[in-house]
């Protein structure tokens, strides 16, 4: 099927900020590539995210039986407020009946609004991140549960009726969990057969998603990176009082020419001190975000790990901490 990839993963992106090349032009990594390169197209054309979303881009102009879609974003390309209730979360799921692609992201208004121009203008400004993993059909009921656990807000979907329930639900923003316990922790294994761990927090859960949950489940200290330019909304230091500490990172080095602190991206990722564990998520460190619904999608692929670490530049050090600088 169109869907179908060999790939461990298919991909991640770490999009540029638009000092560099205005914006559109992007890193890319895979499990061929053996940690970052710089892409030699431009991100709102063809490559990467042109060549996945093309089975939605051509079910636009022809609809075709035995594929579906689901698109959702906090900050939609539709003009509509989106209450607070929902999850702080973006992303495409695009599946027919042997296979599908979950691609998670941190792009305000992408992608547009059924549209084959795809890619927002107002992606250029900051930088971004994109993880495109591909799974079995039968994955995606277990991914209907962490979206729904999201809460994620679906603004545009078209799901057959034979389609895994978990995903008709959360495409129209009918269910969320009414119980504890408030979070949920899922392996996904890709059609390759690597294990992804999805984390997933909903509303309720209460505390942020980096140190309230996946630094207390991976038991290491973690280097996230988040939006730094939060506006008036109170960013969350550092962390050392707890076990697993949590660290923001202020700056990144991608090459000797090429690095930016965080108040230009808007990606969010973290990655353990050893590189075991890196993982692309959805929310900020802010206590706003505490008390939202939100995730991340985790691997403990080494290459993965060590392309994230190597950009670590300068660590935010904890209030009690200020000497702690060096990784």
């Amino acid at each position: 099927m169109y869907l179908s990839h060999h790939y461990i993963f298919r991909y991640i992106l770490y999009k540029l900020p638009s000092k560099f090349g205005g914006g559109l032009e992007y890193l890319y990594m895979d499990d061929s590539t053996n940690g970052w390169i710089l892409s030699s197209k431009i991100i709102s054309e063809s490559g990467a995210l042109a060549n996945t979303l093309k089975p939605l881009l051509d079910f636009y102009t022809l609809r075709t039986e035995h594929f579906g879609y689901l698109l959702y974003n906090d900050d939609p390309p539709i003009n509509v407020a989106v209450s607070k209730s929902f999850g702080h979360s973006k992303g495409v799921v695009m599946l027919d009946r042997q296979t599908g692609v979950w691609l998670s992201h941190s792009t305000p208004r992408f992608p547009t609004y059924c549209n084959r121009n795809f890619w927002p203008n107002n992606g250029n400004v900051n930088a971004q991140t994109f993880l495109c993993v591909t799974f079995p059909y039968a994955t995606f009921r277990d991914i209907g549960v962490q979206l729904k656990y999201i809460h994620i807000y679906s603004f545009d979907f078209d799901l057959p009726t034979t389609f895994p329930m978990e995903l008709q639900c959360v495409a129209q923003r009918s269910c969320y969990p009414k119980t504890e316990p408030w979070s949920r922790k899922v392996t996904l294994t890709s059609n390759a057969g690597r294990e992804f761990i999805s984390f997933a927090k909903y509303t309720r859960f209460g505390d942020d998603l980096y140190s309230g949950l996946i630094s207390k489940d991976v038991k290491k200290n973690l280097y996230v990176r988040t939006w730094g330019n939060p506006g008036k909304t109170k960013l969350l230091p550092s962390n050392c009082s707890i076990p697993y500490h949590v660290y923001n990172v202020k700056d990144v080095q991608l090459s000797q020419t090429v690095s930016f602190i965080d108040t230009v991206d808007h990606s969010k990722w973290c990655v353990t001190a050893d590189g075991a564990m890196s993982c692309i998520a959805d929310m900020n460190r802010m206590r706003s975000q505490i008390s939202r619904g939100g995730g991340a999608i985790c691997t403990d692929y080494p290459v993965v790990g060590r392309a994230f670490y190597t950009l670590i530049k300068t660590p935010e050090p904890c209030p009690s901490d200020a000497q702690h600088t060096e990784l």
